[in-house]
């Protein structure tokens, strides 16, 4: 039976339940209120939305570091893993959706656990933002996207191993990949006016103070017909590809080496 290396205790599932709540409001926001369409979108309160998740960070860390869940073995792992993947991020860049860096998530969400997940997903894309001059309003809400694809790969059923696990991360590689494209197109549909496509009849965007449902079912419309036969196929396939050719060999070495480092394994001392 697969196990997580990293475990995570009560205190770190109440952080991350609060912080992912805090999260989806993030993006929800603007169909729960009134809001008026500009053109700088995010751009004032990206900042701000930026430094709300550092201390997240910082108090999942330490939740885990408390409860003995994340030691300095697991922290030099998730340090690794970070500058991993943004030298890998640069390989794609999003181009046509080839997204290298969400597939290696998976697999180290899946064998570190949720916490060690979330964690890599956020510190992932905010260095690879910096070495490919990503940064930008949109990067908190991809750092939270990330986070909760990370998270999402460990909390995967543990029972499941073999080519059954593979099959099942290549089916969360696919679903998330499609997630991450809509949320991240939610982030700044709202504030974009006027937005019309050639083969549809009808504006597509955000209507203030229309109904929830109103405003997602432009929304889903928008995101079906701007992105999800492109990017969003690009990016599933770029991940089910990935998983399949090399994730069975990157599970094994990440596992030997959660053996080796004995994450969660307290030192004892003889005389």
């Amino acid at each position: 039976m697969s196990t997580s290396a990293v475990k995570i205790g009560k205190r770190s599932a109440v952080v991350l339940t609060l912080a992912s709540i805090a999260g989806l409001m993030m993006f929800v926001w603007p169909l729960l209120v009134r809001v008026d369409p500009q053109s700088m979108q995010h751009g004032p309160d990206a900042p701000f939305v930026f430094i709300g998740i550092l201390p997240i960070l910082i108090v999942i860390v330490l939740a885990e570091l408390s409860e003995g869940g994340m030691d300095s073995k697991a922290l030099a792992m998730l340090g690794v893993l970070s500058a991993v993947n943004a030298a890998l991020r640069p390989l794609g860049a999003g181009t046509a959706g080839i997204e290298t860096v969400f597939f290696l998530l998976i697999l180290a969400g899946r064998v570190f656990g949720p916490g060690f997940g979330y964690v890599l997903g956020c510190t992932s894309l905010f260095a690879s933002a910096l070495l490919t001059a990503g940064v930008g309003p949109w990067l908190p809400f991809q750092m939270m996207c990330s986070a909760w694809i990370g998270m999402g790969a460990g909390l995967l059923p543990r029972r499941v191993t073999g080519k059954a696990e593979i099959a099942m991360l290549i089916g969360y590689g696919i679903v998330v990949a499609y997630l991450f494209g809509f949320l991240m197109n939610l982030w700044f549909w709202p504030f974009v006016t006027d937005v019309e496509v050639p083969y549809h009849d009808g504006h597509i965007s955000y209507v203030p103070g229309d109904s929830v449902l109103g405003n997602l079912h432009r929304f889903a419309i928008f995101t079906l017909l701007t992105s999800t036969a492109g990017w969003d196929t690009g990016r599933a396939v770029t991940n089910a590809i990935a998983i399949l050719v090399i994730g069975p060999a990157v599970l094994a070495t990440l596992r030997r080496a959660s053996r080796k480092a004995s994450y969660g394994t307290l030192p004892t001392f003889s005389g």
